[in-house]
């Protein structure tokens, strides 16, 4: 795009000749030389990893020395990614320590400036962090061959540990809380000095702090990428094969759950909006009990004792089941008609014909049955594949739910107020948000190429951008949301 841009394709190695921009480097690759965003690339490991083509070639008579030699490459390889692993921990808790004793233990003694609420929503849970990080640090150093390196075995911890992991998921859903308080409190001057003093006094380098509290949301997505450096130089035969596999399999899930808990949480401002947009509205917030819409449509419910035909419009989120009917003269207004708990019921997928119950012809029917109470509601679709597709999604309901409940994942009520208050300006205002949820996890802003090359040098590795989720996009096209 630019004359001193440079242009790459994957699996390009590229020299990097200057590094001093935060978001672009100088580099050369093949026969050209220019800018390249940082975030596009990761530091080779190994920088003296020969290529394919100054790989050792074996000549006549030396075939086994050549191969001996090779496999002495591969185990300084993973010495070196080893080696990597453990600086880079022993940086970090340095890193996590600074924070915790160089300006939370200050702040706490300035109550006249901070409330403990606003502690918790600058620095979110770090100090659990800082404690987890230590034990695990010293279950790597214990793990580390001091002798002989490359037969070090650092999978098991990973595995032991990454329970452990998951509390970066509350950290990095409140992150962006932190950036708003910062944002907000560093307008005051007084504030501006304290943290600047507090920086001072502990001896850390000169980042803002909303720079040093980046370092954990960062963190849990590198993981992944050394796990991935030490399985390649990891022989197949080694011990450590099979954990370290394992473990990069287990910090992929991490990662992925806290993406899943952080999309959850976008969701409720959604969630949020869409019951404010309902007439008539009856009972607790959905807020109070769910936090994820599986799936919508329309359906025919059967009422006793007459048998009375009834059209509504069914959502279904986790633990409950939204029914609402649709304005006669406005198709897009709805009005809330009630709700059904699904802890307690259970689907019964009916066969056409008559029901013994209610004494009706149904087809494509379905039956949600209280066993605690007795009470049943029949309800029927239009179609044979709409109902496959409702009964698919109760039995997604029921594993969410399971999910839930084993990963402890829950809104907080001031997650819950918090969304409820924005629904009620945004309808005050009647400017709805957009639908489209943004990319938290690797989104990169493509950043202005520098004109000159700055001084200060921070070397970024970033995750691949992801593709964003088209979920809310679809249900956006339903009614309710059209508001």
């Amino acid at each position: 795009m630019d004359d001193q841009e440079l242009g790459f394709k994957a699996g390009d190695v590229i020299e990097v000749m200057d590094a001093t921009n935060r978001e672009w480097w100088w580099g050369r690759v093949a026969d050209g030389e220019g800018w390249f965003p940082a975030s596009f690339v990761r530091l080779r490991v190994n920088q003296d990893e020969p290529t394919d083509d100054e790989a050792p070639q074996t000549g006549d008579g030396k075939a086994e020395d050549g191969g001996t030699e090779a496999q002495s490459s591969k185990d300084q390889m993973r010495t070196n990614v080893i080696n990597e692993i453990l600086s880079t921990e022993r940086d970090y808790i340095k890193h996590l320590r600074d924070i915790c004793e160089g300006y939370i233990r200050q702040c706490r003694k300035r109550a006249d400036m901070f409330s403990e609420e606003q502690l918790r929503t600058i620095f979110g849970n770090i100090e659990d962090i800082y404690r987890c990080q230590k034990a695990f640090v010293k279950a790597l150093e214990q793990k580390f061959n001091r002798e002989r390196p490359h037969l070090s075995e650092l999978g098991a911890c990973f595995l032991e540990h990454q329970a452990d992991f998951q509390i970066y998921s509350e950290y990095c859903n409140n992150h962006p809380n932190a950036c708003v308080e910062l944002s907000r409190l560093t307008k005051l001057s007084k504030y501006v000095y304290f943290f600047e003093a507090c920086r001072l006094l502990q001896k850390m380098i000169d980042i803002s702090l909303d720079g040093f509290l980046l370092t954990p949301v960062q963190k849990i997505c590198k993981y992944p990428l050394q796990l991935a450096e030490l399985l390649k130089y990891t022989h197949p035969q080694h011990r450590d094969f099979k954990d370290v596999e394992a473990a990069l399999h287990a910090m992929r899930n991490v990662a992925q759950l806290i993406n899943e808990r952080k999309r959850r949480l976008e969701n409720i401002d959604k969630i949020a909006q869409w019951q404010s947009s309902i007439e008539d509205w009856e009972g607790e917030d959905l807020l109070v009990r769910s936090s994820e819409l599986i799936y919508s449509g329309e359906l025919t419910r059967v009422t006793q004792p007459q048998a009375k035909s009834q059209q509504r419009m069914f959502f279904l989120f986790d633990h409950q089941l939204i029914y609402c009917k649709k304005d006669l003269l406005r198709r897009d207004v709805l009005y809330y008609k009630g709700r059904l708990d699904m802890d307690g019921l259970e689907v019964v997928d009916l066969e056409d014909g008559k029901d013994r119950d209610l004494h009706v012809s149904i087809k494509n029917a379905f039956r949600l049955h209280c066993n605690a109470s007795g009470v049943s509601h029949l309800l029927c679709a239009r179609k044979p594949e709409q109902k496959q597709r409702w009964l698919k999604a109760f039995a997604r309901e029921r594993e969410q739910v399971r999910l839930d409940q084993e990963t402890g994942f829950s809104i907080t009520e001031l997650q819950r107020k918090q969304a409820m208050l924005n629904a009620s300006k945004q309808q005050a205002t009647g400017k709805p948000k957009a639908v489209g949820r943004p990319c938290y996890w690797g989104y990169q802003k493509h950043p202005l190429l520098p004109a000159s090359r700055p001084q200060q040098q921070v070397l970024v590795l970033a995750e691949p951008r992801r593709k964003p989720s088209t979920f809310w996009h679809s249900i956006s096209r339903l009614a309710p949301f059209r508001k």
